[in-house]
């Protein structure tokens, strides 16, 4: 594809003068509509080395409110990049709502780069491509706009403009030796660059190839497209939100009969218990046992995920707490999750749990989840139906993602029923020490049971995996649901070090 592309194309000065000014001035004015707008923007600006990138990132942001953007320069991978999976670097950098976020080389440079070092199976390198739609798709849902642009030069433009930066004492550090190798594998290169933009040219996120040749001409067509985009992007948003606004319809999701349910919860043995010296001797054995692995997986550095959930008062803190005692702090953190703040609120739900997955050979336990997407906002409206239903596929995905780069992923649901629930809550309420552990928040949650019970049903049943399964733990009993949380870490991870 990419070798039958006209690159000749020019533009003179003159011409380019003429339509520049207006330009800069509309895109000046879209940049304060989408902020007005709570668009997240990011701008993805990709090509061959020496095709201008640096050069037209400077020409594109020159008539934007430098308050409102950030260029991404995406460095060579250090400690922190390459203990954490992939797509970590560009989840954390990605916009909050009204912001633009200008990325010079993004996750296909480094894919590529990947690519030529090492040599990656197709299947292998088809899978990464499939982890980085994902990302754009559950972006561009939730609202994202993404505009990528190839720049596109010729083998011998690309050589004369690297000899002309060698010529120049204040560019010569601009061209390396790897420059230069990649260079001397121009059609290898231009075969990868083919296969990237025909497997990643989707919909919601295509390519658009900018002649680059001619720098005038680079500029003044990537400048346009961008316009033009965003012009689109901003008369559809208002045209939703203008239906939206006149629609009195009723929500159409509605929940099946409870008669046609799958129920996961419903099957659950809630009889099983434990004695309190079995339990004694059954939780110092495992947490020594637990000591020693923890330290197993930072040598062999081996990131651990755990995720849990359960109704209010079913023993998520009695649970974490028995699992770290004896861990070393150094090596892990407990992660409360609490209502998200306005940053959090500003992007991608997902956004605020990337920040905080564990780098290799480290764990994170998460109190309360990401979860809370498809049962407490589902159930309180805080986000619309398409939004919750399609969180299990992005639930799913970010799962595997941790998955492929080598995490273990355990998600326990701690389950009791709607007595147990009442007398601890009792309890709580008449114990001073205590009663700090209970809200009217969790009084009324217990109004809509029934409503939890049928999100956590859908929710076990859409998203355990083989990768990340659920675990549902019997809770009535504390003293064996902790032994069940124990043992369930302590075989898995002894599993994944085997």
């Amino acid at each position: 594809m990419l070798d039958n592309i006209d690159l000749d194309k020019k533009i003179g000065k003159k011409e380019f003068k003429n339509a520049i000014d207006p330009l800069e001035i509309r895109i000046s004015r879209l940049q304060r509509e989408a902020k007005a707008r709570n668009i997240p923007i990011m701008i993805v600006f990709e090509g061959w080395g020496a095709a201008g990138k640096g050069v037209l990132i400077n020409r594109f942001i020159q008539p934007l409110d430098p308050r409102g953007f950030k260029v991404f320069t995406v460095p060579e991978n250090g400690e922190d990049e390459r203990m954490h999976p992939f797509m970590w670097k560009f989840w954390t950098r990605t916009p909050e709502k009204g912001r633009i976020n200008i990325f010079d080389t993004s996750w296909y440079s480094e894919i590529i780069s990947r690519n030529m070092n090492e040599h990656y199976s197709a299947d292998r390198l088809n899978g990464i491509y499939q982890q980085i739609i994902s990302f754009e798709k559950q972006l561009t849902d939730d609202g994202t706009l993404i505009i990528k642009f190839f720049l596109h030069v010729s083998a011998d433009e690309q050589k004369q403009r690297f000899k002309k930066l060698e010529s120049m004492p204040q560019t010569q550090w601009r061209v390396t030796e790897r420059d230069w190798e990649n260079h001397r594998h121009y059609g290898e290169l231009l075969r990868m660059y083919d296969n990237m933009i025909e497997v990643t040219d989707v919909p919601y996120a295509p390519w658009h190839i900018i002649e680059a040749t001619d720098r005038r001409y680079a500029a003044l067509k990537a400048m346009t497209i961008a316009a033009d985009i965003l012009e689109d992007v901003i008369s559809r948003t208002d045209s939703l939100a203008a239906v939206e606004k006149n629609d009195d319809v009723e929500q159409s999701a509605k929940e099946n009969d409870d008669s046609l349910r799958t129920s996961i919860l419903a099957g659950v043995d809630l009889s099983k218990t434990m004695s309190r010296s079995e339990y004694r001797r059954r939780l110092t054995a495992l947490q020594d046992e637990l000591s020693i692995l923890h330290s197993e997986i930072y040598k062999k550095r081996v990131p651990v995920v755990i995720a849990m959930e359960g109704w209010d008062a079913g023993g998520k803190g009695g649970a974490i707490k028995r699992l770290t005692e004896r861990m070393d702090p150094r090596g892990y953190e407990v992660v409360p999750t609490a209502s998200p703040n306005d940053i959090e609120k500003a992007h991608h739900y997902l956004w605020r749990f990337w920040q905080k997955m564990p780098k290799d050979g480290h764990v994170a336990i998460f109190d309360r989840t990401w979860y809370g997407r498809v049962m407490v906002e589902r159930i309180e409206h805080f986000c619309t139906d398409e939004e919750w239903q399609r969180a299990y596929n992005e639930i799913n995905q970010m799962e595997y993602d941790l998955y492929a780069h080598g995490a273990v992923i355990l998600k326990f649901w701690m389950h009791i029923d709607k007595d147990e629930q009442e007398r601890r809550f009792k309890e709580r309420s008449d114990n001073p020490d205590k009663q700090w552990k209970i809200t009217d928040e969790d009084w009324r949650n217990r109004d809509k049971w029934d409503d939890y019970v049928r999100a956590v049903d859908e929710m076990v049943l859409r998203t355990s995996t083989t990768y990340a399964p659920w675990i549902i733990v019997e809770g009535n009993s504390k003293y064996y649901a902790r032994i069940k949380v124990l043992e369930t870490v302590v075989e898995a991870i002894k599993k994944k070090l085997s």
